[in-house]
């Protein structure tokens, strides 16, 4: 009962669009390896060829939607995690909760008129490329959240708030490159309020860079004053480097932790507690090399 409801997550729920495509197609759409993007308008129609011309994977996706749902499958506790988001009234949106149910998230979305957002996951070898269409995950309304059953979930600046006031936990996660450029006003809003931020090494130096610092070193970036402080009290950055050691800040030092090394050719692609920090990063690091077998086996 004490780990009922423990975990709320909040974001963009995307549903992921994955398929193994080919060099062809992501010359195509003008893609990159290894890259996260908004769709524009060019590449509004690779949704549709990757669904007729490829054999596709539909995954509930979004990374607070992800992270939750590692969480869940690491804990193993029915009624642990949560997430709240919005989708649309669509097939898509019913497939995002049907996948999202069958991870054991209690999911609670607000469902708006337009369509539910999709991101393409095209993946050539061991590397993906991402195209987010935002659409519906836009739409989110403060009503829904205001909502008796689902501010009972303990359920950004309401939540931001709440969570200062109350003195619990709250966490972000950077996301992707262009949730720090074009989302930079409402990320300098809610910083102030998180206890850990989370991002890989690409969104630290992008976050860095528009914010002005002139530096892209991924420690100097996690021991910045915007990223260390929480209010009146310390915060921890955590950052991932892919085969690099995860940055972890804390108290105004770097610990540089060691992820669990994957063979080459185990790997499948790139998509992919009250606790030390240590065991937190290995657990992190766990989950992040695991196509979720029925339980984990992580110590």
């Amino acid at each position: 009962m004490e780990y009922e409801g423990i975990l709320l997550g909040m974001g963009n729920p995307l549903l992921d669009i994955s398929a193994v495509v080919d060099q062809e197609f992501l010359e195509k759409y003008v893609l990159k390896s290894n890259n996260a993007i908004l769709a524009e308008e060019m590449h509004l129609p690779m949704y549709h060829e990757m669904a007729s011309k490829y054999k596709v994977e539909y995954i509930a996706g979004g990374s607070t939607q992800n992270s939750i749902r590692d969480a869940q499958w690491m804990l193993q506790i029915p009624g642990a995690t949560s997430y709240m988001g919005s989708i649309g009234k669509d097939k898509f949106g019913e497939e995002m909760e049907k996948n999202a149910k069958q991870s054991g998230v209690h999911v609670h979305y607000h469902r708006d008129e337009t369509p539910t957002s999709t991101c393409a996951v095209c993946l050539v070898g061991n590397e993906r490329s991402l195209v987010a269409n935002v659409s519906a995950a836009n739409c989110y309304k403060t009503d829904h959240l205001k909502r008796p059953e689902n501010w009972a979930l303990e359920s950004i600046m309401l939540v931001a708030e709440h969570a200062a006031a109350k003195n619990k936990v709250f966490m972000m996660n950077l996301s992707a490159p262009f949730i720090c450029e074009f989302f930079q006003d409402v990320q300098d809003k809610v910083i102030p309020y998180i206890d850990y931020v989370f991002g890989n090494e690409t969104e630290a130096r992008t976050f860095s860079k528009v914010h002005g610092w002139e530096t892209e070193n991924v420690e100097e970036i996690a021991l910045n004053p915007s990223c260390q402080r929480r209010l009146e009290r310390p915060k921890e950055s955590v950052i991932t480097q892919g085969s690099d050691p995860v940055v972890v800040a804390e108290d105004g030092r770097v610990k540089l932790l060691p992820i669990i090394p994957l063979p080459k050719e185990k790997l499948v692609d790139t998509n992919g507690a009250e606790k030390p920090i240590e065991d937190c990063v290995r657990a992190g690091c766990y989950a992040a090399i695991c196509t979720y077998p029925e339980k984990p086996d992580f110590q």
